[in-house]
């Protein structure tokens, strides 16, 4: 057996020149460091794609929230007023009922008609045996007082949250734009896939 040197090193030659065996057979050192590039190299792909998933959501909630503020003050806005819409249904619609039930008990009790009279009217009672309590002004005034206050109700301001006062405020929109911008940028720069590089 001779000793040939070449570019892999030593070789066994056996007869006339031919590379015995052993020269052809894997190498399990070789299997295993290209088996640790493969894993690094998913490795660092996995991790590449969570950063760049984070990097472009990010941006994209707040480039949305920059573009889209105004509709969401607007909803706000309008959730608000359906509220008070539906408050005032209700109230309408007690009110229906106690007229109803008010002109059921009329039809079916004359007299009470002659009893609510006065008071709705504002005329005399004519029964000379019932005792009518006279109203004083103050009582009057403290009465209607109420009454007005309670049919002009101020509407309710609508309740935005801090976060969308803050973020509807036109400097703070356009910073918010730009950084979101710039996110989506940088993920889609230096985050993509890698596949160029490894060429």
């Amino acid at each position: 057996m001779q000793m040939q040197f070449g570019r892999c090193g030593c070789l066994h030659v056996m007869e006339k020149g031919h590379a015995c065996r052993s020269f052809w057979v894997r190498n399990p050192n070789v299997e295993t460091l290209v088996s640790t590039r493969l894993g690094t190299m998913q490795r660092h792909g996995i991790l590449r794609f969570l950063v760049f998933v984070v990097f472009f959501s990010s941006g994209a909630a707040a480039l949305g929230g920059a573009v889209l503020c105004d509709d969401f003050v607007k909803y706000c806005r309008d959730k608000q007023v359906v509220k008070q819409a539906e408050l005032s249904i209700r109230r309408l619609e007690s009110l229906n009922a106690e007229y109803d039930t008010l002109l059921e008990q009329l039809e079916n009790n004359p007299d009470l008609l002659q009893r609510i009279a006065p008071v709705t009217l504002g005329t005399e009672p004519n029964d000379p045996n019932t005792v009518y309590p006279k109203a004083k002004a103050r009582e009057l005034a403290i009465a209607r007082k109420a009454v007005v206050d309670q049919a002009n109700d101020e509407p309710i301001e609508a309740a935005i949250p801090m976060w969308l006062q803050r973020c509807s405020d036109p400097p703070k929109r356009i910073v918010l734009f730009v950084c979101g911008a710039s996110l989506i940028l940088i993920a889609m720069v230096c985050f993509t896939s890698g596949d160029t590089e490894e060429k």
